[in-house]
């Protein structure tokens, strides 16, 4: 809010050698000051209707006669048209705004970076020539594929105070999403991830975050902020993520965020990340705690067994609803989705597609499913749809920048080939070119990757270089 404008200030300055005029005299014996002798008093505003009569009729018009008044006075009239408000403070004008604006369709709470993904595929990193940069982070990804299908999302995260933490608000707001949550954390560096590109089922990811990422330095009174808890008391869902209860005071955070929802939509993404905990034996009970606030969770079967203790869809759907989740969504791979309520189970089939990088296509399906379930779209109708989102994002190289429109997402679902690249004009970053192959031969279809894909896997050459195999500190497997 602007400060109060004062009205426009009188003051009277009289030549030397001339008798003064005083201010509370003037008002009686001058009223428009038009008899002040010319050559000696500067003619103000209010004398120029009889000097000059056209412009003057405007001025009274527009300008009515003031008394003068001393530097710092306010006049009476003005004072009754302009009412002296407080002034607000920065933090107060931030809440007005969202208020303003109204409640966000989905707040995401996680992690955000910046991805650098080779143009070489069947190489490991060590012969990678060029990268390509993008937008990256779970909940970035998320809150990107929900924009692009018309909801209005935010994203409770850091970065650093570094070129690529402004590189992710900009491309934030480029998407569509709302960068006003994202805190900045000194003495940090924004997060950097790299991956390998081996389709269709092998894309080793590493992650550069070491010793600490910006992300895991939230603490919850970054919640106190009335901008930040109103955006995560009113949003009709808030989107929170499994890695985000690696480490502390992120975990923290992640709870009390929970704590304020009072019994709203939660859902829960398991994105289970063993390389962010430095012991990974904790995250059962800490997922069993998220999953107590949950009314959604969605993952793979890998997350859903750390979550459940097994990565049996249907049992770990169940064990699901049982600790009081009312939607369970399972990923199966070339085997489609499952989801379940207490009244309803169905089975999404796979989408055949070439995979190109399946590293971005369960945010693509999250994104689907947040639209789909906010819209109140029946369940086989949602999980069709974000089985679709994530096939689409699987044959592209990009993450954020991939995510497909509600017009590529029917296109495929009826079996029209959707546009490579996203559409122009729709806030995502101009694309890059795909990767070229160097090893993996051309025109095969994919296979065995994310939710929603499905085809026979081509044989790999023999002398084809390999990535990362087994999961180390900082690196995971997807």
């Amino acid at each position: 809010m602007k400060p109060t404008e004062q009205p426009e200030s009188l003051s009277w300055q009289e030549p030397e050698q001339t008798h003064p005029v005083p201010a509370q005299e003037s008002a009686q014996t001058h009223p428009t000051r038009a008899q002040e002798p010319e050559q000696t008093h500067p003619v103000p505003a209010q004398e120029s209707a009889q000097t000059h009569p056209t412009r003057g009729q405007e001025a009274e018009q527009t300008q009515p006669v003031r008394r003068l008044r001393t530097s710092g006075q306010v006049d009476a009239e003005a004072a009754q048209t302009q009412p002296v408000r407080r002034l607000r403070t920065s933090r107060e004008e931030d809440a007005g705004v969202t208020q303003a604006q109204g409640p966000y369709d989905v707040v995401t709470l996680g992690r955000v970076g910046v991805d650098l993904y080779p143009q070489q595929t069947g190489v490991s990193l060590a012969d990678v020539h060029t990268f390509a940069k993008y937008l990256g982070g779970t909940a970035a990804n998320v809150a990107v594929a929900a924009a692009r299908l018309g909801l209005r999302t935010a994203v409770l995260s850091a970065v650093a105070p570094d070129p690529f933490g402004t590189f992710v608000r900009t491309a934030l707001t480029g998407f569509g999403v709302d960068p006003a949550l994202v805190h900045t954390i000194p003495g940090t560096q924004t997060p950097v991830v790299f991956c390998e590109l081996f389709p269709p089922d092998d894309f080793p990811i590493h992650f550069y975050r070491r010793p600490v990422a910006p992300d895991e330095c939230l603490t919850p009174d970054v919640l106190d902020a009335p901008a930040t808890a109103a955006a995560v008391r009113t949003a009709r869902a808030l989107w929170i993520t499994g890695s985000a209860l690696a480490v502390e005071p992120t975990r923290s955070t992640v709870f009390a965020a929970l704590e304020r929802r009072a019994g709203g939509e939660v859902w829960f993404d398991l994105d289970w990340r063993p390389g962010f905990w430095a012991d990974p034996a904790e995250a059962p009970a800490l997922y069993a705690r998220a999953l107590s606030y949950a009314t959604v969770a969605v993952g793979n079967r890998a997350e859903v067994e750390v979550a459940v203790g097994t990565a049996d869809p249907e049992s770990a759907a169940g064990e699901l609803l049982r600790r009081g989740v009312r939607t369970a969504v399972v990923k199966q791979g070339p085997a489609g989705a499952l989801v379940r309520t207490a009244r309803e189970r169905y089975v999404a089939p796979p989408m055949p597609v070439k995979v190109v990088n399946g590293l971005g296509a369960g945010d693509a399906f999250g994104g689907a499913l947040c639209a789909g379930l906010l819209a109140a779209d029946p369940l086989p109708q949602v999980l069709r749809a974000a089985n679709a989102a994530g096939a689409i994002v699987a044959s592209r190289l990009a993450c954020a920048d991939a995510m497909p429109t509600r017009a590529e997402i029917d296109a495929a679902l009826h079996d029209r080939q959707p546009p490579a690249t996203p559409a122009a004009g729709t806030g995502a970053a101009p694309p890059h070119p795909e990767p070229t192959d160097a090893g993996t031969p051309p025109e095969q279809p994919a296979a065995g990757g994310p939710a929603g894909t499905a085809a026979a896997p081509p044989a790999r050459p023999a002398q084809a270089p390999r990535g990362t195999r087994a999961p180390h500190p900082g690196v995971d497997q997807v």
